[in-house]
């Protein structure tokens, strides 16, 4: 006895003489195969002994390992395909030939896993066959064989019919009816397995054909129910549609099919009726925005995310909705500025930035919670208020009405009446706003002139509340753009000390006497915004007051200059009138002038401007408030609201109040013209410092190049007018910071 040690079979060693012949060899196989099928068919057939297995086997080994001419391999090899052809023509056919739908598929995978079988009993049989001959000639294995069998006999000739029978029983899934799903996993894997490795039989043979399906079944679906149905239903049923179809290739399709299938259902439900479904009039997105549907707007959200560009019109129409919210308050302050409302002068205005700051926070949490923070969504936001925090409201820009409603929140006597929470709130939200406008250097000229009156007149009602709102500034904007702010605050503090110093030094000091209760607060230059300054002719009392600071100024610093902003100024007088004695509080211009009257009762225009050395418009103002305003403390002839040049002023001595301390008011005077003109100037500066700084780096630049990167350096402080560039730049050229290159003129060259 001999043994194979490959598969611990035992053979009988024949002698030279014990020949098998061909027909007697296949002969005796005939019988095996004739039995096999008998099983495999199920009819009364006994199962194979061990001992007929052992035969089976020898026999090809025999056949196979005998000399020339008795060397049977080739015909054995071409026997085994012949063998599965004949029982697939036979057997396997005939029995699909009349099947159709769910009893069509049930037995094309049972005569598959039948025929695999087949094949696992062959390859036994045959397989001295498969490990030496096949291997020797590089031939296809036998069970390769026995599969490409199958492929090419039957596999082709049913697939098209199985193929329509899945697609169809996955469209009755998906009009909820109950299928046998294990079925089809199985059927869907013979279209895996027919690739032989390979996927390409599954996805030319099923998948292509599968997903043209889907597309049409649901092109239908959609067609109906973007008629029937309100967007938040549609949606809600798109979302669904996609898990079912994600269970779909969880439960029987090909992984691979994943991708595909969920695009091929985007596209149908999503895609195509992007348009009417996003905008219908009751129910789509403006709609959802205006009622607050924030379930339905994330469910939108997570399915457009998932398509390409799939954002854009949500976020197109979140833009536009934005704006259109924002517009409606911009018509609805201005209707109200135009009717006078009973709120009274600017409250419409600051209620406006109020309910802007309101507006925008709702919308960010709308872009935090139902957009997940999305890029798109967020330029969509950022160029809604851009739009909006740009727009002239009521004749003013919203950085003045930002700046407005600062003031009144921060200074005494403000008509905000809140919390110290409340209030930081409130300006948390204020300082979100500014990033959106485009002048920047608008807001912070505005804040600085606010700034500086509520600290020099003491109006500021928490100072903390200053620190803490510079600080917000600063971290939104920049060092650079709270400097001279917070240079105003540090300012403060230091003459805080100086007027200790000068107490002191009047104290120590007994011959040196102002003559009346004095305080200065000395400020520098380059922190504050700039004020009027008029060499005013001071009464002799306010001279001695001038000259006695001078010289305690003196003995601090002889390196400084101290100029005097009168228009600053407060004083207290003491008016004498028949009724009673009243404490006035005035400007020192408008001191300067009543104290004219302690050496004469009357005085002309002309006297008066005269010995005061003021212009018209500041001389006009101060007669105005004195004599026909609310206090008139000087009568003037004639009798008329308008101050001219022939007039002529008198000491009201019958002037009474039922106060006995008064504060006299200045017209007010629009600075925004002023503030637009600094601000301009400021712009051409920061112009020029720009170009100069991309010049000194770089020595040579072309033209266009140079007119971008000076808009890069400051677009993050004020959006800078191109043609404003180019004139700055042809400044500094006449001024011989740059000059043209002589051989090419777009060129532009650093003069050090």
């Amino acid at each position: 006895m001999a043994r194979d040690s490959g598969y611990g079979i035992f053979v009988t060693t024949k002698t030279e003489l014990e020949v098998i012949e061909w027909d007697q060899g296949w002969d005796y196989m005939q019988k095996g195969f004739t039995k096999l099928k008998r099983i495999l068919e199920g009819l009364s057939e006994s199962q194979f002994t061990s001992e007929e297995n052992m035969m089976l086997y020898t026999t090809i080994y025999n056949m196979c390992t005998q000399k020339p001419p008795y060397d049977y391999s080739w015909q054995l090899y071409d026997k085994y395909r012949e063998v599965l052809d004949e029982y697939i023509t036979s057997a396997v056919l005939p029995s699909l030939r009349n099947k159709h739908d769910e009893f069509l598929l049930l037995e094309f995978v049972k005569r598959w896993e039948t025929h695999k079988v087949m094949v696992r009993w062959l390859s036994f049989f045959f397989n001295y066959l498969d490990r030496f001959f096949v291997c020797r000639r590089s031939l296809p294995k036998l069970r390769e064989v026995g599969l490409t069998r199958f492929r090419d006999l039957v596999y082709r000739a049913v697939k098209a019919n199985v193929r329509a029978a899945v697609i169809a029983i996955i469209n009755q899934e998906r009009e909820g009816e109950q299928i046998d799903i294990a079925l089809l996993k199985n059927v869907v894997n013979i279209f895996v397995e027919m690739g032989m490795g390979q996927t390409d039989a599954y996805e030319e043979d099923f998948e292509a054909h599968m997903l043209q399906a889907t597309s049409e079944y649901y092109s239908r679906r959609a067609s109906s129910w973007i008629l029937e149905d309100s967007c938040p239903e549609y949606i809600s049923k798109a979302e669904e549609c996609l898990r079912r179809e994600r269970d779909r290739v969880s439960h029987y399709l090909h992984s691979s099919s994943e991708q595909k299938l969920i695009e091929k259902v985007q596209f149908e439900l999503l895609v195509v009726y992007s348009g009417p479904l996003l905008e219908k009039d009751i129910s789509g997105c403006r709609a959802l925005l205006r009622d607050d549907q924030v379930e339905d707007l994330s469910r939108m959200y997570r399915l457009y995310n998932k398509i390409p560009r799939g954002l854009e019109p949500i976020a197109r129409l979140f833009r536009e909705h934005v704006i259109a919210e924002g517009i409606t308050l911009v018509q609805q302050t201005e209707n109200a500025a135009n009717d006078h409302s009973s709120n009274g002068s600017g409250m419409r205005e600051q209620i406006y930035v109020k309910e802007i700051a309101e507006l925008h926070d709702k919308f960010m949490a709308y872009v935090s919670d139902c957009f997940m923070n999305h890029s798109l969504l967020r330029r969509a936001i950022k160029e809604a208020f851009e739009f909006i925090c740009n727009k002239t409201v009521a004749g003013s820009s919203c950085a003045e009405l930002l700046v407005a409603l600062c003031d009144n929140i921060l200074k005494t006597g403000g008509r905000e009446k809140s919390s110290d929470e409340a209030v930081e709130e409130t300006l948390e939200k204020v300082v979100k706003l500014l990033p959106y406008i485009s002048d920047k250097n608008l807001f912070a000229e505005f804040y600085r002139k606010k700034l500086a009156r509520r600290l020099l007149f003491n109006q500021s009602s928490n100072e903390d509340l200053e620190k803490s709102t510079l600080g917000k500034l600063k971290q939104q904007c920049g060092g650079q753009f709270t400097s001279k702010m917070e240079g105003m605050v540090t300012d403060l503090t230091l003459a805080r000390e100086n007027r200790t110093g000068f107490e002191e030094y009047l104290h120590s000091n007994p011959n040196v006497n102002p003559g009346m209760d004095l305080t200065v607060t000395v400020l520098t230059t380059g922190f504050w915004p700039s004020y009027k300054s008029f060499d005013l002719n001071l009464p002799a009392e306010l001279v001695k007051c001038v000259e006695v600071f001078k010289g305690f100024y003196e003995t601090k610093t002889k390196n400084r200059k101290l100029t005097w902003i009168y228009s600053l100024g407060t004083c207290n007088i003491i008016g004498k009138f028949e009724a009673k004695v009243i404490e006035l509080v005035a400007s020192t211009y408008q001191a300067a002038l009543l104290l004219l009257f302690n050496c004469a009762d009357r005085w002309s225009y002309s006297e008066i401007f005269t010995q005061l050395n003021l212009n018209h418009d500041d001389l006009v103002r101060i007669l105005h408030s004195l004599s026909c305003a609310k206090y008139k403390i000087l009568v003037k002839e004639p009798n008329t609201n308008t101050i001219l040049p022939n007039d002529t002023f008198e000491f009201n001595s019958k002037f009474t109040h039922k106060m006995r301390r008064i504060k006299i008011p200045l017209p007010p005077v629009d600075e925004t013209k002023e503030v637009i003109e600094d601000v301009d100037k400021d712009k051409r500066y920061a112009i020029d410092a720009a170009v100069v700084r991309i010049m000194k780096s770089r020595k040579a630049l072309r033209h266009h190049e140079l007119v971008v990167g000076c808009v890069e350096q400051l677009e993050h402080m004020f959006k800078p007018d191109i043609r404003a560039i180019k004139k700055r730049i042809e400044d500094l050229i006449a001024r011989d910071y740059l000059e043209r290159d002589k051989e090419n003129l777009k060129m532009i060259r650093y003069l050090a």
